[in-house]
């Protein structure tokens, strides 16, 4: 088991009761991402610290207006911690509560499958990894489907 420091933020109370016990849950899905993920800090014994925060759409609208300059929000947001390799502090993660609902129903998945995914892949942005092009996509996109798998989560892809 990865040693995790998370600290939580809840801006919408929905999460609580959607992803119950939703830190418990997170935990999980952030712990199978660390140990697949093979990070040096927590082979050393080292605990990886991550912050969550669970929002809503306003939230997370001004955020991505703020930081990425687009008025409008979208299921995950992550935001690194340039100094990783210093503090363990991999960086923050925050999702958009009514957009993943949204999602998982327009594409025929449960809620806690779809936020799982979009935590994994909040998660690999923290570490560097994007999807910009082609090749990069697919490598983060196998990423993903192999920390779903060893939660039982089918691939978000088919």
């Amino acid at each position: 088991m990865a040693d995790l420091d998370i600290s939580f933020h809840t801006y919408n109370d929905s999460w609580k009761a959607r992803l119950k016990p939703y830190q418990k849950t997170i935990r999980n899905i952030l712990e199978a991402a660390v140990s697949e993920m093979k990070l040096k800090a927590a082979s050393k014994g080292q605990k990886t610290e991550i912050a969550v925060v669970l929002a809503d759409d306003a939230f997370v609208k001004d955020l991505n207006n703020q930081y990425r300059g687009k008025n409008k929000p979208t299921n995950v947001l992550s935001f690194p911690d340039g100094d990783f390799a210093v503090t363990n502090n991999l960086g923050d993660i925050v999702l958009a509560y009514e957009t993943i609902q949204k999602e998982a129903l327009e594409q025929g998945k449960t809620f806690r499958d779809h936020a799982a995914h979009l935590l994994v892949h909040g998660f690999l942005h923290l570490l560097g990894h994007d999807h910009l092009d082609e090749k990069e996509a697919a490598i983060m996109e196998n990423k993903e489907i192999n920390i779903l798998k060893k939660l039982g989560i089918n691939n978000p892809y088919l």
